[in-house]
């Protein structure tokens, strides 16, 4: 049986909602103090710290708002590399692979989890370097496999609906103006003539009223 892992997070990083002006300026409606410890589902810690040192570069936080980790990229890996996806359900794995068009998705025998494990292996030690370096240690992986599995994935947990685990409090539907996917704005329309539309994103279990079973639980891993 496998050693449960968690990834320690500082409350204030996750706790409370996160509100942006129409000027997109960050504002939390509540704080809280002190340590959250989120159970992993994959990752060790160590690889959780690691790869959070590494995705808070890819996306990192700046004066216009939240980045990775304060959306809970980290959470949004760790779910989908535990579910039938990490393990290449979905995917012939079979030879031969060829090297075809980037439209056809990874070629090759590895799975993502497999991808993921050989390349934290190569990151060790960036989640101790200054920004600089980390950004070089990375620009020594950008053509891997594993660098493109990663850029793709941090935007992804970015931009997801939360219930993946990722966008964290909808911050990064709020720092791009997303209102999420509502099928209709027939009760907005007329109310806005002249005016910026900047509506408080809501999920899609929101917007239906009702939980929804993200994709990854639909199946044992």
């Amino acid at each position: 049986m496998r050693r449960r892992h968690f990834l320690s997070l500082s409350a204030e990083s996750v706790g409370g909602l996160l509100i942006y002006s129409l000027q997109r300026t960050p504002l939390r409606a509540q704080s809280q103090s002190g340590t959250i410890r989120v159970p992993l589902k994959f990752f060790t810690e160590k690889q959780a710290l690691l790869l959070a040192a590494a995705a808070a570069r890819i996306f990192p936080s700046d004066d216009t708002g939240p980045g990775a980790n304060e959306a809970g990229v980290v959470l949004y890996i760790d779910r989908q590399l535990a579910s039938a996806y990490g393990r290449d359900r979905f995917r012939y794995t079979a030879e031969p692979f060829l090297d075809g068009p980037p439209e056809l998705g990874h070629q090759g025998p590895l799975t993502p989890r497999q991808i993921y494990s050989e390349g934290l292996a190569q990151l060790e030690g960036i989640d101790t370097l200054s920004p600089e370096d980390a950004d070089a240690k990375l620009r020594s992986i950008e053509r891997t496999p594993f660098f493109s599995l990663l850029r793709q994935h941090t935007i992804e947990g970015m931009f997801c609906d939360p219930m993946h685990g990722g966008n964290i409090d909808k911050i990064g539907w709020q720092l791009i103006g997303f209102p999420g996917p509502r099928m209709s704005y027939f009760s907005e329309v007329d109310s806005y003539y002249g005016k910026p539309f900047r509506p408080r994103p809501e999920s899609l279990s929101e917007i239906l009223g009702r939980p929804v079973t993200p994709s990854e639980d639909e199946e044992p891993a």
